[in-house]
């Protein structure tokens, strides 16, 4: 801690003098960028001190003046703004910034992991450009976004980068199963998956029959409005309403199909929905 108290007041004195140098002078480059070598030239005769402060950084070397300090592309692998101060009888302060190299991987996600079929703006996906040494670049890029299933397109879009990230929204698909989505810059992708699975249940119909112990209802095959069947699990409640009141089961679809046994002895009308999905209506007449 005492080291570095120090060192900054060092680039404290730095920004004081850096107004009356004249025996030493420094010039910071005009570019740099991430992972290249630098030199500095400087200026004047006999011994200085030469300090670099940077993110990830902080150095102190012995230098000699009038020939180029130079700064490896190990020191100045990270991007941001960078100190450098030249002491002597007095010191100089020049600051220069460093940007990104070119890009060398994409961070890609996507949300959610499943999403029903036939939703507005439903699946979103954004994207970094990272440099080989994880930083962010800022200026523009175009991203290639791309969403398909079964070697089919489904949305293709190329977005430019605003500050280090492209994003967009995209409606899901009308058919169910696994969904690619790509993010790609130049040579560069990545790749994740989105699983679209059916929607809330629609035109349920039903059937029914006495049996000895009540009722055995069951529905047709449960799809959703585009024809993909839902996954089981989803619950689909019957009604029964008879002469001794209202009775209702919850079934969970099992293969495609819900079914349940109501017991109601007298005569019946059995009813189905599901979520806010009703469906059609049967009469049992009272058990023999």
């Amino acid at each position: 801690m005492a080291r570095l108290l120090q060192f900054f007041s060092i680039l404290s004195l730095g920004a004081l003098f850096c107004g009356v140098c004249g025996a030493q002078d420094l010039h910071a480059p005009s570019n740099v960028t991430a992972g290249e070598d630098v030199a500095l030239p400087t200026s004047g005769s006999g011994k200085a001190t030469f300090y670099l402060a940077g993110p990830g950084i902080s150095q102190k070397n012995d230098v000699t003046l009038g020939e180029e300090i130079r700064l490896s592309g190990q020191d100045l692998r990270y991007a941001g703004d960078y100190t450098a101060i030249l002491c002597s009888d007095t010191c100089h302060t020049a600051t220069f910034y460093v940007t990104a190299a070119k890009p060398a991987s994409v961070i890609f996600l996507v949300h959610p992991s499943r999403v029903p079929v036939g939703q507005n703006d439903a699946v979103s996906g954004v994207a970094f450009p990272f440099d080989q040494y994880r930083n962010l670049i800022t200026v523009p890029e175009n991203v290639n976004f791309q969403l398909s299933a079964k070697d089919a397109s489904l949305w293709p879009r190329s977005i430019r980068t605003q500050n280090g990230v492209a994003w967009f929204r995209a409606n899901s698909g009308k058919s169910a199963g696994p969904v690619q989505a790509v993010a790609s810059l130049d040579d560069l992708s990545a790749k994740r998956a989105v699983q679209q699975v059916a929607s809330d249940p629609c035109n349920l119909r039903i059937t029914g029959q006495r049996t000895p112990n009540g009722i055995l209802v069951q529905t047709e095959p449960v799809h959703d409005c585009a024809g993909n069947v839902v996954p089981d699990g989803t619950i689909v409640t019957f009604t029964a309403t008879g002469p001794n009141g209202k009775g209702t089961v919850d079934a969970p679809v099992k293969q495609g199909i819900a079914r349940a046994k109501i017991e109601s002895p007298g005569t019946s009308v059995i009813s189905v929905a599901s979520g806010v999905v009703m469906g059609n209506e049967i009469r049992l007449g009272a058990q023999p």
